[in-house]
């Protein structure tokens, strides 16, 4: 079993995202510590950069804690200020808990990200319109797929009568 401590000084950034506007690094921490129903990664933005798209979970609730840094975060329809030590909590639910963070300072934000982990997810993107999928274990995912959500079909689309 796995030392369950880290030092933030001593992760290893193993995740990087590098696709415009959508630009960050991510350390993996959850592993190294021996965590099994919690997901955790500290997450570096670079000014004007966002991790990922606006999104909600209908499965998993997320928490942020901004340890460095300035920004903005849209929550539904609303955008709030964020600063370092403020913690976001992103409940499971609806577009009405979507939610982005956005680095809109000038230097790098740095923030401790957590989240529960569920085995059957679905996530929904309300600006682009698409949904995602997932099932099974983390790391082990045998189902993960992304669509358009305006792809709507009949229950018994494409089944023999």
């Amino acid at each position: 079993m796995p030392k369950p401590i880290m030092n933030l000084a001593d992760v290893k950034f193993d995740d990087v995202e590098d696709y415009g506007f959508y630009t960050s690094t991510r350390a993996s921490i959850s592993d190294h510590i021996g965590a099994q129903k919690l997901g955790y990664n500290l997450t570096v933005l670079p000014p004007g950069k966002a991790q990922c798209p606006f999104h909600n979970h209908r499965g998993e609730e997320e928490m942020f804690l901004i340890l460095e840094g300035t920004g903005e975060l849209r929550f539904g329809n609303q955008r709030y200020p964020i600063r370092a030590h403020d913690v976001i909590a992103c409940p499971p639910g609806g577009p009405e808990v979507a939610h982005q963070i956005i680095n809109t300072g000038e230097v790098e934000m740095r923030y401790l990200a957590l989240s529960t982990i569920v085995e059957l997810e679905a996530c929904e993107y309300p600006d682009s319109g698409k949904i995602m999928v997932t099932a099974g274990k983390r790391g082990q995912r045998h189902l993960r797929k992304l669509f358009r959500a305006e792809t709507d079909v009949d229950y018994y689309d494409r089944e023999k009568s």
